[in-house]
């Protein structure tokens, strides 16, 4: 019994030191035309669409990572950060500004197979730093032109470059940004550097410098006989613009940030809108965070009340006429029940939050509606109610108030 005993035990040595072999040897042996694999670190899957983020620092702290990859003997890696190769070999250790960085590890074979793994770098800034934040449209800019960059601590900037171009005109008020553009910096995407008398820098992510026409708002909806106003940047530089197949090309205002003409006379519908710049370029629309060369507009048939571009924002003073949107005061007098006005309103991508109330004469809020914030360009509707009329009649009339947003076109049926 102990011989049979001995053997089981000199059986499962063996099996078990021959798996270990075949598990070695199967590592070992992985040869050049193998495909390659990051075998660690594991990344997270992208949350919508959007890219993980794969390591937070501090600005004061390198950015470091070290892969494993098969095959391993075979295999280059590659680190890139915001597109630009930064380091190679299986580890990398890189100094970066605060700010939010785009990673790619790529491990390419000898026979040029390739895999690899994407993230962001978060790097915070340290207490008492500079602290640049994005409001909305304004990293958006053209050469040779103003912008800002909000924020907050940033007293003590004394230098200011966008990649490797010095700014040489700016200033800080209020915690904020105001500079020029450099005119002859190029088209592209690049990040914003702060520096203060002791030489030290800080990061302030990035801005999008470009010489195309853009169009940021004012291009959802439009009214048949009324007038078009759109806003944006680099708009001098349009030439026409297309409603389906209606050709556009004589403009009553024509600025770097405004365009303004006629709805062309065309069926109610909906229609590609595109454009075309002076030197043959498309015109671009921005529409729900992305650039694009053409988009949908609905061209309306209702009776227009009122048409234009109108900025509201009750942070203003009281003698501004942006204050308040008081073009119908009286006329609103004249609503009937059961009629439905819809107001057409763009969202100004400057401010912060954007958010709209239908009030009286006197500021108060008409029956059925409440103060609503919004996050784009969008069409409210009011069935007038016998309580909203009277409101109105007994209060002065009618006004729109709120925040961050232009009045566009008002219409009623």
């Amino acid at each position: 019994m102990k011989r049979i005993y001995r053997l089981l035990l000199l059986g499962l040595a063996t099996g078990l030191t021959l798996m270990s072999c075949d598990r070695n040897d199967a590592f070992s042996v992985a040869g050049p035309s193998d495909e390659p694999f990051i075998l660690d670190p594991t990344f997270p899957d992208r949350d919508k669409g959007e890219l993980p983020t794969v390591a937070t620092i501090n600005r004061d702290a390198n950015f470091t990572m070290t892969v494993t990859v098969t095959p391993s003997e075979y295999t280059t890696v590659v680190w890139y950060i915001d597109g630009e190769e930064v380091a190679t070999g299986t580890s990398a250790d890189i100094h970066l500004l605060a700010g939010k960085y785009e990673l790619k590890i790529v491990a390419t074979t000898v026979e040029g197979k390739s895999t690899s793994r994407q993230g962001f770098i978060l790097v915070k800034p340290l207490e008492g730093d500079p602290i640049a934040t994005t409001v909305a449209l304004e990293r958006i800019v053209s050469p040779d032109s103003d912008g800002v960059i909000y924020g907050s601590g940033m007293s003590g900037i004394t230098g200011m470059r966008i990649g490797d171009t010095e700014v040489t005109s700016f200033s800080v008020e209020d915690d904020n940004v105001s500079y020029t553009v450099p005119a002859g910096i190029s088209d592209g995407t690049y990040r914003v550097v702060f520096s203060d008398a002791d030489g030290v820098e800080y990061g302030a992510d990035k801005v999008t410098v470009t010489t195309a026409s853009l169009v940021t708002s004012g291009v959802s909806r439009v009214s048949l006989n009324t007038s078009w106003v759109m806003s944006g940047i680099n708009l001098d530089k349009v030439a026409s613009l297309k409603l389906g197949e209606t050709q556009i090309t004589s403009f009553t205002v024509r600025t770097e940030n405004s365009l303004e003409f006629p709805c062309p006379s065309v069926e109610p519908g909906v229609y590609t809108l595109a454009g075309t710049m002076s030197d043959g370029r498309d015109v671009q629309f921005y529409v729900n965070g992305s650039a694009l060369v053409s988009t949908d507009v609905t061209v309306s048939a209702e009776r227009t009340l009122w048409s234009g571009h109108h900025y509201v924002s009750w942070d203003l003073p009281d003698t501004d006429p942006g204050k308040k949107f008081d073009a119908l005061q009286t006329d609103a007098k004249g609503w009937k029940v059961g009629e439905t006005v819809k107001f057409h309103l763009s969202v100004n991508p400057s401010d912060a939050y954007h958010k709209v109330a239908f009030n009286s004469g006197w500021w108060t809020n008409l029956p059925g509606t409440v103060e609503e914030e919004f996050s784009e360009d969008k069409v409210f509707e009011l069935v007038i109610t016998q309580e909203q009329v009277d409101l109105i009649a007994e209060q002065d009339g009618f006004l729109i108030c709120g925040h961050g947003f232009y009045v566009d076109l008002i219409t009623i049926q």
